[in-house]
């Protein structure tokens, strides 16, 4: 069985909290959520993504400068994937 290569991405985020129900994947739209969903839509179908962060935020709380990190295939592109994942996200 092969093995698929990978590399983990150092993330750094800055947001407005105001819309978001703080970091943490759960219920309703978190940060974390909302930047995985991103990242996902970057590769094909079926793409596990997991974003861990940091620390958490609660609901409202605005960051900048958080880091996060995910772990994706050591083909991608970091460029690539910062001019795509800053075109999905939300303003």
């Amino acid at each position: 069985m092969e093995t698929a290569v990978t590399r983990t991405f150092k993330l750094t985020v800055a947001y407005n909290g105001a819309r978001f129900k703080g970091w943490q994947r759960g219920n309703g739209r978190t940060v974390q959520s909302t930047l995985e969903d991103a990242i996902r839509q970057s590769f094909p179908a079926g793409t596990a993504v997991s974003v861990d962060g940091s620390g958490r935020t609660d609901a409202g709380v605005h960051a900048e400068g958080q880091v996060a990190s995910v772990v994706l295939p050591a083909s991608v592109d970091p460029e690539h994937l910062l001019e795509t994942v800053n075109r999905l996200l939300p303003s």
